[in-house]
Parts: C-alpha cells; sequence; structure tokens
C-alpha cells in the first residue's frame, strides 16, 4: 500500500476549478482602461500552514506552570493564566505567523480546573489564546478527545473559542452550539487575500459520549461530507480542504478505509486533504479524479505532545502556496511537507520545543541533550523509509 501510495504521487501544480472570480475581473471591465491598475500591489501567492495535534498532556501541564511559577512564585495551578506555553512552537513561530492561514488539531476541551491530561484532557484557557498570539487562525476541535470532559466541558469550550473569535478573528470548527451554529460552521468559510476557502473538519468518533444532542461535535458521516461540500461550491468557494480525524494510530502507512474514504472526497470536489489523529506521520499520494489531482496527507502526527514512543515525537508541518494568476485562475503548487521533532524538557528549551530537523541536523554540540538529536536522526531515517517522504521530492 505504501509503496502504491508514494508511485501514485506527483510533485506538480494543478489548476483549480475556477468557481468565480477571484481576481475580480470582471469588476475592472467595468471600469475605463485607463484606470485599470494591472500592476496593482495585490500578492500573487497565498500560503496556507498546517500542524497536526496539539496534545495538553499531565507533564505539559506540569512543565507550563513550572514556567509561569519563574517569574510568579505565588502561582496556583488552577488558574488559567498561570501556564507559560512560550518554548512550545517558538522555532516555528516565523513559519506560523507569516502564513497567510495557519490551521492546528487542538486535542483537548477547555473544561475549566482542574486541569487534567491523558486520558480525560482538560487545558487552561491560556494555551488557546497562546496558538491564537502565535499565529493560528483556526482551530479544529472534531477529534476523539473533545467530549472528555462531558457536555459541559464541550459547551464552556465552545464558549472560550467565541470569546476569542470576537475578540482575536480567529476562527474555530468541527463543533457546533446549535443547528443553526452548525451550518454556519460546516463547512467553515474563510477569505483571504481575496481566496474564499472551505474548511471541512469531522472524527471518527469519540472517546465519551455526550448525553445531550447539542452541542455536537462532527462525525464521519458521507452524507454530511456530500452536504458541505455542495455548500462551499453553492458560496462559491476557491478551494475545499478536508481535515479529518481518522485513521490506525501509530500505523505510518494509512489504512484502506483511509483512502476509500479519501477517494469519496476526492469525487465530490474536495481539492486538498490532511489528515490527524494517528499521532505519527503517515505516507502521502495523489488521487486522480476525472478534472483533477487531489493531495492526500494521510496524517501530520502531533503537533506537541509528551508521547514517548519516538516516532511520535517525530512528526510532519505542511505547508500549501496557492498562485493568483491574473486571468481569475488559481494554481495550487505541490504541497510541501517538512519533518520536526518535538523535544521534551531539558533538550533544547527548559520546556517542549519543536525543531524542524534539518535546521537541527548539525547542531547535535549546541543541545543539551545530545543523545536525543541522535534519537530525532535515527526516528528520521525510519520514518522517512516507513512513509517513503522526502522532502526534496516536494519542493516547488
Amino acid at each position: 500500500m505504501a509503496l502504491l501510495a508514494v508511485l501514485t504521487f506527483e510533485a506538480a501544480a494543478q489548476r483549480l476549478p475556477r468557481r468565480r472570480d477571484t481576481l475580480g475581473i470582471r469588476t475592472y471591465l467595468k471600469k475605463p482602461l485607463g484606470e485599470i491598475d494591472f500592476f496593482s500591489t495585490r500578492p500573487d501567492t497565498l500560503s496556507l500552514f498546517f500542524l497536526g495535534d496539539v496534545m495538553s498532556h499531565g507533564a505539559m501541564l506540569r512543565s507550563a506552570f513550572s514556567e509561569y511559577r519563574k517569574s510568579h512564585p505565588d502561582a496556583r495551578s488552577d488558574r488559567h493564566e498561570c501556564y507559560d506555553y512560550t518554548s512550545f512552537f517558538s522555532r516555528l513561530h516565523g513559519q506560523i505567523a507569516s502564513a497567510d492561514v495557519a490551521i492546528c488539531n487542538m486535542e483537548f476541551p477547555l473544561a475549566g480546573p482542574p486541569f487534567s491530561g491523558y486520558p480525560s484532557f482538560s487545558g487552561p484557557d491560556s494555551y488557546l489564546d497562546y496558538l491564537e498570539k502565535t499565529g493560528f487562525d483556526v482551530i479544529l476541535l472534531a477529534n476523539n478527545h473533545i467530549l472528555d470532559k462531558g457536555d459541559l466541558g464541550l459547551e464552556r469550550t465552545i464558549k472560550i473559542c467565541n470569546d476569542l473569535e470576537k475578540r482575536t478573528g480567529a476562527r474555530y470548527t468541527g463543533v457546533f452550539s446549535s443547528r443553526e451554529d452548525r451550518d454556519s460552521r460546516y463547512p467553515l468559510i474563510i477569505e483571504s487575500r481575496g481566496v474564499k476557502i472551505a474548511v471541512i473538519n469531522f472524527t471518527y468518533g469519540t472517546n465519551s459520549a455526550g448525553k445531550k444532542a447539542l452541542p455536537g461535535v462532527n462525525r464521519t458521516s458521507r452524507e454530511e461530507i456530500r452536504s458541505a461540500i455542495r455548500k462551499a461550491k453553492e458560496r462559491e468557494c476557491d478551494i475545499i480542504i478536508a481535515i479529518p480525524h481518522w485513521g490506525n494510530e501509530y500505523q505510518m502507512t494509512h489504512s484502506a478505509y483511509q483512502e476509500e474514504l479519501a477517494r469519496f472526497m476526492a469525487g465530490e470536489g474536495v481539492d486538498l486533504i490532511v489528515g490527524a489523529h494517528p499521532h505519527v506521520a503517515q505516507d502521502i499520494m495523489t488521487i486522480k479524479t476525472r478534472d483533477k489531482e487531489v493531495p492526500v496527507i494521510y496524517s501530520l502526527g502531533n503537533a506537541v505532545s509528551n508521547q514517548n514512543d519516538l516516532i511520535a515525537r517525530l512528526e510532519l508541518s505542511l505547508t500549501v502556496k496557492i498562485a493568483l494568476h491574473r486571468n481569475g485562475e488559481l494554481e495550487m503548487m505541490s504541497p510541501k511537507p517538512e519533518f520536526l521533532w518535538c523535544t521534551k524538557p531539558g533538550t533544547v528549551e527548559d520546556s517542549y520545543c519543536v525543531v524542524r530537523v534539518k535546521a537541527e541536523a548539525g547542531r547535535k554540540k549546541e543541545w543539551r541533550n545530545p543523545s536525543d538529536h541522535e534519537k530525532m536522526m535515527t526516528t528520521y531515517e525510519k520514518v522517512k523509509k516507513a512513509t517513503h517522504i522526502n522532502e526534496e521530492d516536494y519542493s516547488n
């Protein structure tokens, strides 16, 4: 299966269906020729950046609390603001903040204190604030842990995300408080640089079941996925992105079910599929439909976690660039994956810190724990071999 996947992937740009007048050509043509600025400062590229599962394990809570206490000795562990996550994505901040749209999966509810890690998560509100300040524009919530604290935990999570959205404009999707709210977030439609993007986020299930119909979580339903894709087309979205929470944990190649569902979504009109949940990176392929080619990144793995399995510490980021042509056409360039490594406290920083593998490859002597650098490089080669992902194959 993995060999088939790599053989069917072609690192090439592809034209997207023209669903609307993205660059306002019709508006231009209504003006006198002398008033048309064909060389305006409008950017010609839209950049999307994706990370996988943002976890909140118990050790991560303790580390973030310890970091905060360095400057606030009287801090209390039941206070949302008493957690410092600054180092977590400090070495990716430039990539995240510079992207036009940055997306990650927040795999825990904001259920309030007492804060807890696996198996029943509840993270402090300051963690979400940190993700927004780092530069994430869209927070995904359709995952198996979002109902860990039941209906009340989900209700509070939605409230806090709504408050953040009003304050900062950061969006969320995957969960809903009412049927009307669901219609407005499934798909989530955002606009950046004049490009209208639909995000469809759903999960195979949840570890805990809510007792009420509302609030709710988007589930893997082909009927609902088809409906969301249809809505995206009706609303003239230029690109449709599906981000499913799916797959078998710790398996570095995708399952037959994942591929079957991916082919269904590609056939319905999705332009890009980026998966989460397995906690490890999985292989990449392209699915050819009648009128286009759809890249499928089956799993990015974790974004940051306390998992000890080495293959769960090696993960992917994904950058996708959309070229905006003056004739109104959009062209999606080859998705660019990059391997990352989640370091533990005391390795490169006092707390957790995600680093870019290739950027750190020659810096072993600079690490506080050089043996962890060796683990990173050995795991890097192992995962590349298992997934057939070579970053150089995806350079544009």
